[in-house]
């Protein structure tokens, strides 16, 4: 028997339905699956369209809650209710640096020199404490425009130490009501940055100082940077800089290098080695850092050496004095003559010299330290290299090393070459 429903559809359509009712009925079908298709694949979507750095935001965020909760679960078991706080600083320690206590360590009797080194072992006295910001600090300038003006009130130069200054810091700096400005021509000795920058590229014989990067030269250690001028123009030849300074409690130069944006950090080594592996600058400079290069038996040499990758340069400008007639030529050559004793000891070559600025090269054989007749400056041990505020010590170190690699062998390209790659690897 038919039912009911087919009854009712044979009166209204007969028989046989009309082919446009089942045409209608077919495209309403499909219709409705296109909705539910496109409902369902938006639910989908709205399931799992969770950006992945959201979920590794939210995962940070949660890690971070995760330690403070055990951090003061921790305070709570130890039965002490609340975190300590602490104070800020007197006036009297607005100029303290960790590590760093002049008159400690006078009083612990060091002294030539050697008080201005970084003694931890020293007796620190006193509480903890936050050391205050100068009063009139502000937020330094975004770089490149912070590198030629700074805030006057974030660095210990006041105004009366400016006026009283010499013609030289007068050149270098333009002191406003509250800004510094240096003159990006000037700030180096007696001429400009650049015209100095281009003297020292072409004694190496280069075109422009624009050519040192394909040279070789890719990291340089400014030793006492002064106002930090130079290492200014040599961050935008895309050259490292890095400014080093002893402590001074003012006018600091490492204080008005950072203030510039540039990489600076306080270091003297006196006594002891400064705080970087063996091989680490290209070029090392020196321009009236107030060093006596061939004092004790050139044990200062000896260091530099130990920064400087092979056939690396270390540019001394030092022009003390300018006597007139032929005094000008003794006094070069009473300053030169000693340097020259110790730098052919540790296979150096003095390879260009003009007016007070000379260069010398260090050699990129490394069996010359032990082959050299002159040579009584002996190897350090196997292995040796370990540059962390150790004692300065009077033997070579370097030279079986894997990064014993002469910066003339590099790409002239930021690229790494496949030397240097097999060394330090891809990634």
């Amino acid at each position: 028997m038919r039912s009911p429903l087919l009854n009712k559809l044979s009166v209204i359509f007969g028989p046989r339905p009309p082919v446009s009712w089942l045409l209608l009925c077919f495209v309403s079908v499909l219709a409705l699956i296109a909705v539910f298709g496109s409902s369902s694949s938006n639910s989908f979507d709205s399931v799992t369209s969770t950006p992945v750095p959201e979920i590794f935001t939210n995962y940070r965020r949660l890690k971070e809650q995760a330690a403070v909760d055990y951090f003061e679960l921790r305070t709570i078991l130890s039965g002490s209710s609340r975190q300590r706080e602490l104070g800020l600083c007197g006036k009297e320690r607005e100029n303290y640096v960790p590590c760093y206590n002049v008159t400690a360590n006078l009083i612990s009797g060091f002294k030539d020199g050697e008080e201005f080194d970084r003694r931890c072992e020293v007796p620190r006295q006193g509480s903890w404490c936050l050391v205050r910001p100068p009063k009139d600090y502000k937020i330094p300038l975004r770089w490149p425009a912070g590198r030629d003006v700074i805030w006057s009130g974030n660095i210990k130069i006041t105004k009366d130490q400016f006026l009283s200054s010499g013609g030289v810091t007068k050149r270098i700096m333009l002191l406003e009501e509250n800004q510094i400005a240096f003159h990006p021509e000037d700030g180096l000795i007696f001429d400009g940055v650049k015209d100095y920058s281009r003297q020292i590229a072409e004694m190496l014989g280069l075109g422009s100082d624009s050519e040192l990067f394909q040279a070789g030269v890719r990291t340089v250690l400014d030793i006492g940077c002064g106002f930090g001028s130079f290492g200014a123009h040599l961050v935008s030849l895309k050259l490292m800089t890095l400014c080093i300074a002893a402590y001074e409690a003012t006018g600091s130069q490492v204080q008005l290098a950072l203030e510039r944006g540039l990489p600076a950090m306080i270091g003297n080594f006196i006594s002891r080695q400064l705080p970087y592996p063996s091989l680490s600058f290209d070029m090392v400079h020196c321009a009236q850092c107030g060093i006596v290069w061939d004092k004790k038996e050139g044990i200062f040499l000896i260091e530099i050496d130990r920064l400087l990758k092979p056939g690396g340069y270390f540019v001394l400008t030092s022009p003390t004095s300018k006597p007139q007639g032929s005094s000008t030529s003794m006094k070069k050559r009473n300053m030169l003559t000693p340097l020259e004793q110790y730098t052919e000891k540790i296979c150096w070559s003095l390879i260009a010299q003009q007016d007070d600025t000379f260069i010398w090269q260090k050699t990129a054989d490394a069996h010359c330290y032990s082959s050299n007749k002159k040579n009584d400056v002996p190897l350090c041990k196997e292995g040796y290299d370990a540059p962390y505020y150790q004692a300065l010590v009077p033997c070579i170190t370097g030279t079986s090393s894997k990064r014993w690699i002469p910066i003339q062998n590099r790409s002239s390209s930021s690229d790494l070459s496949s030397v240097e790659l097999e060394v330090h690897g891809k990634y």
